[in-house]
């Protein structure tokens, strides 16, 4: 970010998410993405703020849907990947 401009709201829509669900500190995340670290402590701040207690319930069976299939994909990209490394390192030592 630090070119002057204003964050879009989707912007700091995706910032808070990584922030709430990455795992991952503040600080990595601001940094990452080029933003104060008060920035982003303050977006999250509004965001809470602003979360209504009435929200709809998070479809919990459709979330865990959506993470296994990520994560089948994730393994599946892994594993090729390693393939590959191991192809390419048989191949350099010829």
């Amino acid at each position: 970010m630090g070119n002057g401009n204003r964050p879009t709201p989707e912007f700091r829509r995706e910032a808070v998410r990584l922030a709430l669900s990455s795992g991952r500190t503040r600080r990595e995340i601001a940094e990452d993405l080029g933003i104060g670290l008060s920035t982003l402590t303050r977006w999250l701040g509004q965001e809470r703020d602003a979360s209504e207690p009435n929200e709809a319930p998070v479809d919990l069976h459709a979330e865990l849907r959506r993470l296994r299939r990520e994560n089948a994909l994730l393994k599946q990209e892994r594993d090729i990947l390693k393939k590959a490394a191991a192809f390419f390192a048989k191949e350099g030592s010829r």
